[in-house]
């Protein structure tokens, strides 16, 4: 697992901490939407078997809901650096060489989700302007669809700041990790997850 450095002084590090709230809150949202649609999946099995009355639209407002819960915590996970990396080449990487991949991996993340972004966009606007709804219940699904483009609006931010981390310190390894991904060993990882649990905050000279 890797794991973004704390928030350091300069430009990087103060759009670092603006981000970090937008993305903790729609990473709990999709944890709500995890939730919610957990609760309803019991409430239309006992209804359904029970009492012979299952949910109007249970169908659809899974499909509506499966939007928020894939896209809101990507920002995030980026964040975390929790999303599928090559660690086992990266981690062998030191100083601009590591620097170079990271910056050239950010890089043509961010042109994908810049691409995405725009067609999302595109897509939701249609099913706004249209009237699209859902094919049973008919339910609107343009608040579905603009969650698409508003999440990867995060993410694009959270990758240009890693690009902006990455290029920083590509220039200059020695500066602070402000805004990027710093890869941790097992050690390190067990180490955070402790100070985590037990609320405390590390000591100088442990892991971060």
């Amino acid at each position: 697992m890797a794991q973004t450095d704390a928030p350091s002084d300069g430009l990087i590090g103060r759009f670092d901490r603006l981000l970090i709230p937008l993305e903790d809150m729609a990473n709990l949202i999709a944890a709500f939407a995890i939730m919610a649609l957990m609760i309803l999946g019991v409430l239309q099995i006992v209804l359904r078997t029970v009492f012979n009355t299952p949910i109007t639209g249970y169908i659809d407002l899974v499909e509506l809901s499966m939007a928020s819960m894939a896209f809101l915590g990507a920002a995030y996970c980026q964040r975390l650096g929790s999303h599928i990396r090559m660690e086992m080449l990266v981690g062998r990487l030191r100083g601009r060489s590591l620097w170079l991949v990271e910056a050239f991996g950010a890089a043509v993340a961010l042109f994908i989700i810049g691409v995405l972004v725009y067609y999302s966009w595109g897509h939701f606007m249609r099913a706004y302007t249209l009237g699209d709804t859902t094919i049973d219940a008919e339910f609107p699904v343009w608040p579905s669809k603009l969650l698409v483009p508003a999440a990867f609006s995060i993410w694009f931010c959270r990758l240009a700041i890693q690009l902006a981390g990455t290029l920083r310190l590509l220039i200059n390894p020695d500066r602070s990790k402000a805004g990027v991904v710093v890869v941790k060993d097992v050690a390190e990882q067990a180490q955070d997850e402790i100070h985590e649990v037990m609320g405390d905050t590390p000591k100088s000279g442990d892991a971060s």
